[in-house]
């Protein structure tokens, strides 16, 4: 049983991978960044999705970074609850994936995405749905939900017999789950900042078909949107 739900969240990721990739759009020399660029083998993929060489991170772990910037990428290392390390109007394109639901400031994150963005420059950002099938079955039963099984920074996996994530997390302490959102929440909350949506996708259906999450997105597990900053 275990083996098939692994099985499934790990289809679901590909997936939500795959939706990243086709919410981009190719723009030779554009500028890119990715927010918790991690060892940078994924931003690499993205930028050579977007056709650039400009390609910029921000980390935290400094093992992570290390390898990031042995990947070609200009590491910066920052706390994205605080005002970012970047000139304003700067970047084309920027990519969050998994890092959002990590911040207990996210007002400051999705602020500052806006403002280095440049007019007309858009973001992808994906996090956890709270509002999935497999949340909602947890919070029944009493259980944590499964996307807030990570909520100390000694171990993962509390609160719910069926979590997949029970890692000892002592050491990456960045991993912790502050806050989670579901598609509702999220659009509006991009909006308060000055946004336009402009696509919504899914991934992850747990038990069924990760590819369900694109038909019902308000219960997928990973939400992925497409924010532009309006040129005024």
């Amino acid at each position: 049983m275990k083996k098939y739900f692994i099985n499934l969240y790990t289809q679901a990721v590909v997936l939500n991978h795959k939706n990243i990739f086709n919410l981009l759009e190719e723009k030779p020399d554009s500028f890119f960044l990715d927010l918790g660029c991690d060892d940078g083998e994924l931003t690499k993929k993205l930028a050579k999705r977007i056709n650039t060489k400009n390609i910029y991170g921000v980390e935290i772990v400094d093992e992570r970074i290390k390898r990031a910037r042995a990947n070609d990428i200009i590491v910066n290392k920052f706390d994205l609850n605080n005002k970012f390390n970047f000139e304003s109007n700067f970047f084309d394109v920027i990519h969050a994936n998994q890092v959002i639901e990590h911040l207990y400031n996210s007002d400051n994150f999705i602020s500052e995405i806006y403002r280095i963005l440049k007019p007309g420059g858009y973001a992808v950002v994906s996090t956890e749905n709270a509002s999935s099938w497999c949340n909602i079955f947890a919070s029944i039963m009493g259980w944590q939900i499964f996307s807030l099984t990570n909520i100390s920074n000694i171990k993962c996996g509390i609160g719910n017999p069926f979590s997949l994530h029970k890692d000892n997390l002592t050491n990456l302490g960045s991993w912790k789950h502050v806050g989670i959102y579901n598609i509702r929440g999220m659009k509006e909350y991009f909006e308060v900042f000055g946004f336009k949506i402009e696509s919504i996708k899914g991934s992850g259906y747990f038990p069924l078909l990760s590819s369900l999450g694109n038909i019902d997105k308000t219960h997928s597990h990973f939400m992925t949107f497409k924010i532009r900053k309006i040129i005024k």
